[in-house]
């Protein structure tokens, strides 16, 4: 198979180290450029940094996205106009930034997720199933951790969750989203979806979705404890999306789950 070339952004963070690290040792990719939002005078794997252009982009088949949503709206209007495939790991968007990144999917092919581990987009499946089966006597809430850099909050993955508990009740997920709490010790269920986000140490993340009747609770959990699950699934999702038209693909896609 002809190698993958790739672009990362945002390659001087956590998420974009990593995905070097991950890609180097992948044969399938070729790492042909690296993205920052200033210039860096370093190289790795002999690829000085660039700023996000189509000088840039031009280079690469696909482009591996962890930075913050506006600097991702900037990539995808670059990437739209080079007609370049591109996988978001970003998080915290707005309802309108989640609709612009629709419109830029009807000209290109795009993989966006709130977390790229299959564990993970397993759990939101289960959490989508449990939710279904659940009556609305089942009040639910939503628990996350992750380290002390992290800044949105709740996490993506968290509201990846939310999602799948208003899929579950033919929902929208912006109508259940409840209150959201930092670094709480304890915090309540609600009609709608209650979060509390904790940003301790160097966790990497966990995450637990609750449903409670009063007279019963019903746990689903997931703790990662290694970063290389997150660019091991980016570049998964790399490979499977390089093949695919422009559209709006997700994770579940990927995994095929019905």
């Amino acid at each position: 198979m002809k190698q993958i070339k790739l672009c990362i952004t945002g390659c001087m963070g956590r998420m974009g180290m990593q995905l070097i690290k991950s890609s180097i040792k992948n044969k399938n990719f070729k790492l042909v450029a690296l993205t920052e939002n200033r210039l860096i005078n370093k190289k790795f794997n002999g690829i000085t940094p660039e700023l996000n252009s189509h000088t840039a982009f031009k280079k690469t088949d696909i482009i591996i996205d962890f930075t913050e949503p506006s600097c991702t709206l900037e990539i995808l209007k670059i990437a739209s106009k080079l007609k370049k495939k591109v996988v978001i790991g970003t998080t915290g968007f707005s309802r309108h930034q989640e609709n612009l990144i629709r419109q830029y999917s009807k000209n290109i092919a795009i993989l966006k997720a709130g977390n790229m581990s299959l564990g993970v987009n397993l759990l939101m499946y289960l959490t989508e199933i449990t939710s279904k089966s659940l009556n609305d006597e089942y009040l639910s809430k939503i628990f996350e951790v992750h380290h002390k850099h992290k800044k949105d909050y709740p996490s993506g993955t968290a509201l990846m969750l939310g999602k799948g508990i208003a899929d579950g009740k033919n929902k929208n997920i912006y109508n259940l989203i409840g209150k959201k709490f930092l670094n709480k010790k304890s915090f309540p269920y609600g009609k709608k979806i209650n979060f509390n986000s904790i940003r301790k140490g160097e966790i990497i993340g966990e995450h637990e979705v609750k449903f409670s009747s009063g007279k019963e609770i019903i746990t689903l959990n997931h703790e990662a404890f290694d970063r290389a699950l997150y660019s091991d699934g980016a570049l998964t999702a790399s490979k499977w999306l390089i093949k695919k038209k422009p559209g709006l693909y997700s994770m579940r896609d990927l995994l095929n789950f019905s």
